[in-house]
């Protein structure tokens, strides 16, 4: 175990303190909520960064490393579709997680056909993933900021995050689709 694994557990673990600050009839239990949140959000660029610069990656840590960051996300939408039901909310959450499990499936599928790298992470997925992140630190907080409405800024973020997720779900698809279309189309075109 090296640190880069140490800091991805640490998403994993602090998903039941978010959760139990979230439910605590306090009025700074929402905004500890969201200050866990965003530091296991950063554990995420932590991690990438402490493999890359001590030479820590690891295929456990690689495997481990998305898994973390769906759970955090899956958990953090469960709690604000819960608290705040509605039907705009509910949709960009079933968007969201549902896009994760399809992307996932597709990576395990290609990587059996042996074409892992046509649906390597790209770029704009980062940005959508920080996007994420960032809306629901904010919408976990709950409370103004400075005079900073953050909720409502999340809310945005996470809105503008969800058209991100479906942008990049359907341009991973048109990376596998040769794949999709049949074998022999998939060889025709390697």
């Amino acid at each position: 175990m090296n640190l880069a694994i140490i800091l991805t557990w640490f998403r994993v673990a602090a998903m039941p303190s978010i959760v139990a600050l979230f439910y605590l009839p306090y009025s700074w239990a929402h905004p500890v909520a969201g200050l866990v949140f965003g530091a296991a959000a950063l554990t995420d660029w932590a991690d990438g960064w402490v493999a890359r610069r001590f030479n820590q990656g690891s295929r456990f840590g690689a495997f481990l490393d998305p898994v973390a960051d769906k759970l955090l996300v899956t958990a953090a939408l469960l709690l604000l579709v819960q608290a705040n039901p509605g039907m705009v909310l509910a949709l960009v959450a079933i968007v969201i997680i549902g896009r994760e499990v399809a992307v996932s499936a597709l990576r395990e599928w290609m990587a059996a056909l042996g074409q892992r790298g046509r649906v390597n992470v790209i770029r704009l997925a980062k940005y959508k993933s920080i996007g994420q992140m960032v809306a629901l630190a904010f919408m976990l907080y709950e409370k103004p900021l400075l005079f900073l409405p953050l909720y409502e800024i999340g809310y945005v973020l996470l809105l503008l995050s969800a058209g991100l997720t479906l942008l990049t779900g359907a341009l991973y698809m048109l990376r596998a689709r040769a794949a999709m279309r049949g074998t022999s189309a998939y060889q025709a075109e390697r």
